[in-house]
């Protein structure tokens, strides 16, 4: 009998045990015939008689087989149903391991029966605060927290419980090298996400701390990405963001010392002098739920999660303004092939998600060319100078919220470890930049990065065009803008209307067909055409009193690349089929070839929005015969996404084996169910790779040779 058919269709899962764990279990199972039914039992360890084996049943004997081979509990200590008493009720803990001098004292609880995090832990917590226990485990068998009950207010996460004969105090006090991090991940091991801990961590302490919870994580995470990339470039450094058993005053004063070294690492992120206000007794319970997180992974989507909901409770999502993930990343970067001697820009930054993996999809093809073989501590190794000099030369950001722009340096002076070109600028509004520039505080931060840019306009003085080769964006596209000193700036602000007149003197000949929208915008006011149906019509040009901000982003954005740079934008689906928005497909015609559409699913952007999206790739005409010449007739890739990628809730689906378990990749991360490209061969050959073949075959330059 296979364990796998009794937790059928549950929440528990087997993850958190081993294959011997197991079997063993498997081999003691046993049917009865129970009126005409076979039901399935066991023998249980601790009680010595048969036993019913349902779903909570199962974890629960499985984990007295942890307790038992794992720990060395003997389960002469352990009771099971373990009564606790609240006034005249009485509640029953699964598992109580009792202490071992005094076995009327609980010394550790464990939990099983509410198979969700929050059920369980809050249950947990009221039996270690009924008992007095000082430690808890609650397990789904899927995901793994064990706690420390400090006082009946205080639950900190532990990275694990001590073996028998170990005290609490001799586990915690085991110092930690990177390399323990790594074995002992608690997003792997555990199967939590850091936005999932930074929820417990609001239940738990934040929401009451009277802070802003944006500021003090952000100060955390930054402080722990600095740690462990010290501990990765000295594999005998013990990793100082941990608390070893110090007082929380201690605790507090190192994490302090901790976090001005990263600041003056990594400098412009934090005001100078930037303390944490945290309490320390606050702290040590944020200290304890994040130090067994390995922040540095391949594409930093575990930061990146956390920071989007950071971000989300404040200002981004009220402008429509998402962090696109990484797997329609990873697409755009895949097929747009940026190259070491290009420059890549995202006007509407978020978190530098297009950036950063233009960067890793770049140094891959450094490390290639060098012979150096990519490990999985990606982002955190010491990289060669070809790699550095990359990131500091041809890498830039713009975006207008301030907190989006701190996340984005961070991610992206992390990637790089060098100077930041990130920069706090409105991108549609450029005519106000020379204002923002000239601010002390704000060149103080941002004066390295906007002497960089300043160097890639087209015209030296003059903010508007720029000479990038590659840019890629997902602008907001929520709200209008409505200030018309911005707005007239545009050619895309304008529109047509022709009026029926008679015999006119002077006309352009377009009986041919209709002229199109840019056709109007190079001709002057009150030009007549002659239309296909021989009618004589008054071209008037109008100025919109409001815009979409993604429409003013499509010009913004052109203007930004040089002849035969290429784009991918994100922008909403109605930009490709509405009538009423003809004319923009025709400017964008005008100025560049049109290389694919592809259509993402309805869910991608779940749970901010369900509006729907594609992500349009474009190249600019140029005279340059070997790169882009324009041309009137081409092929256009088009490609749907059919894997929805989350569900209807927003929730990530996942990648599963035949056995219904997830599957990671070499990262150790989760895959999500996509089929936009192959996740390194995780997947089926998906969007990418074909349009990368499409490419091949229409001879593409940013393909050429490949």
């Amino acid at each position: 009998m296979k364990i796998n058919e009794i937790l059928k269709d549950t929440n528990y899962k087997l993850n958190q045990f081993t294959t011997d764990q197991i079997q063993t279990l498997e081999q003691s199972i046993f049917e009865k015939q129970v009126r005409g039914n076979t039901k399935y039992y066991t023998k249980c360890l601790v009680r010595n008689n048969d036993i019913y084996l349902g779903p909570e049943e199962v974890i629960r004997q499985l984990y007295i087989i942890v307790l038992r081979d794992k720990y060395n509990y003997p389960t002469s200590r352990m009771q099971l149903e373990y009564k606790v008493n609240f006034g005249r009720e009485v509640k029953r803990a699964d598992i109580a391991v009792m202490d071992k001098d005094r076995p009327s004292v609980t010394y550790i609880l464990v939990e099983v029966k509410k198979p969700k995090l929050k059920d369980g832990k809050e249950q947990l917590k009221s039996y270690c605060n009924g008992t007095g226990a000082p430690m808890g485990v609650w397990t789904n068998g899927n995901q793994i927290s064990y706690y420390h009950r400090k006082d009946p207010n205080y639950f900190e996460d532990i990275p694990d419980i001590p073996i028998h004969g170990q005290s609490l105090g001799e586990l915690l006090a085991a110092p930690w090298k990177y390399a323990d991090l790594l074995k002992n991940d608690k997003l792997v091991n555990e199967k939590k996400s850091l936005k999932g801990l930074i929820l417990e961590m609001e239940d738990e302490v934040l929401a009451n701390a009277g802070v802003n919870v944006f500021e003090e994580v952000f100060k955390l995470i930054f402080t722990k990405l600095y740690d462990e990339m010290a501990s990765v470039r000295d594999k005998n450094r013990t990793l100082a963001f941990r608390n070893y058993g110090d007082t929380e005053t201690d605790l507090k004063d190192k994490i302090q010392t901790l976090f001005e070294k990263a600041c003056e690492k990594w400098e412009g992120v934090f005001a100078e002098n930037a303390k944490i206000i945290l309490t320390p007794s606050h702290l040590s319970v944020c200290v304890s739920s994040l130090q067994d997180v390995k922040l540095f992974n391949s594409n930093l989507d575990v930061v990146d999660e956390a920071f989007e909901y950071l971000i989300g409770k404040s200002s981004k999502g009220e402008k429509g303004q998402y962090f696109t993930p990484r797997y329609v990343i990873d697409m755009c970067v895949k097929m747009l092939n940026p190259k070491e001697h290009e420059t890549v820009i995202d006007t509407a930054s978020g978190s530098c998600g297009f950036p950063v993996h233009s960067i890793f999809h770049v140094w891959q093809q450094i490390l290639e060319d060098l012979g150096i073989p990519q490990s999985h501590l990606f982002t955190a190794e010491q990289k060669p100078v070809r790699c550095d000099d990359y990131v500091k030369k041809n890498i830039f950001a713009i975006d207008f919220d301030e907190k989006a722009v701190r996340v984005s340096r961070t991610l992206n002076l992390i990637a790089g470890d060098g100077q930041s070109n990130v920069l706090h600028l409105n991108t549609l509004d450029y005519e106000r930049w020379d204002e923002k520039t000239k601010e002390e505080n704000w060149l103080d931060t941002y004066g390295i990065g906007w002497k960089k840019l300043r160097k890639l306009r087209k015209n030296k003085n003059d903010n508007r065009e720029f000479n990038f080769d590659v840019l890629m964006a997902n602008p907001p596209f929520a709200g209008d803008i409505k200030e018309t000193r911005i707005i007239n700036k545009y050619e895309l602000s304008r529109k047509a209307s022709l009026t029926k007149v008679k015999n006119p003197k002077h006309f352009i000949d377009h009986s041919h067909q209709a002229p199109t929208f840019p056709e109007f915008l190079r001709t002057t006011g009150e030009t007549v055409f002659k239309m296909p149906d021989d009618t004589f019509r008054k071209l008037k040009i109008k100025q919109h009193n409001k815009l979409g901000r993604d429409i003013l982003f499509i010009e913004r954005n052109l203007d930004f690349l040089k002849p035969g740079g290429r784009t991918a934008l994100v922008l909403p689906q109605g930009r490709f089929n509405n009538a009423s928005d003809k004319a923009i497909r025709e400017y964008i015609a005008d100025r560049c070839r049109i290389l694919a559409v592809v259509g993402l699913h309805g869910n991608v952007f779940k749970p901010h929005t369900g509006t729907k999206t594609s992500v349009i790739f474009l190249q600019k005409w140029t005279d340059d015969a070997g790169i882009n010449p324009k041309q009137e007739d081409y092929n256009i890739f088009f490609g749907t996404m059919q894997e929805p990628s989350k569900d209807n809730s927003g929730d990530k689906i996942h990648v599963r084996n035949d056995k219904n378990e997830l599957v990671l990749d070499e990262h150790d991360h989760l895959i999500v169910q996509h089929d936009l490209h192959n996740h390194g061969g995780y997947l089926p050959d998906g969007i990418a790779e074909a349009f990368i073949k499409f490419a091949q075959d229409e001879k593409l330059s940013f393909w050429a040779g490949k």
